[in-house]
């Protein structure tokens, strides 16, 4: 197996968004070392500042776009608009309202249509 090289290796925080997605729709995950970093070779652990209420979204069509609300936000009672590009080479943003924060928080589905850009979209569901 060829060990990648550090311009295909992925920050801690795209690996951690990739794998809490892959975990969500029941997918294994293969790790394999990077370049550059530690000579560790368990997966990278979340963030310090990443919290177990974060809540990931599951995203229509997927190449490359994720959509994670953090803690704080979903305490945000004005709304927030979330930008989803993840590691895809365009941006989209999901509008998501106060009241729709609170049912994500409170582990119900909310579905939302992100902006359309680079002539498409995709349904953002959160449970």
């Amino acid at each position: 197996m060829a060990v990648p090289t550090t311009a295909q290796c992925i920050s801690r925080r795209e690996f951690t968004l990739a794998a809490a997605m892959a975990v969500l729709s029941g997918v294994a995950i293969s790790v394999s070392a990077c370049g550059g970093g530690s000579s560790s070779t368990s997966p990278a652990s979340p963030s310090p500042t990443g919290s177990s209420t974060d809540k990931v979204g599951s995203i229509s069509a997927n190449h490359g776009h994720s959509a994670v609300i953090t803690s704080a936000q979903l305490g945000t009672a004005g709304g927030i608009t979330l930008n989803i590009q993840g590691s895809a080479g365009h941006p989209h943003t999901v509008a998501l309202t106060g009241g729709e924060l609170s049912t994500i928080a409170g582990s119900q589905r909310v579905a939302k249509e992100s902006s359309n850009d680079a002539g498409h979209s995709h349904t953002v569901t959160f449970n």
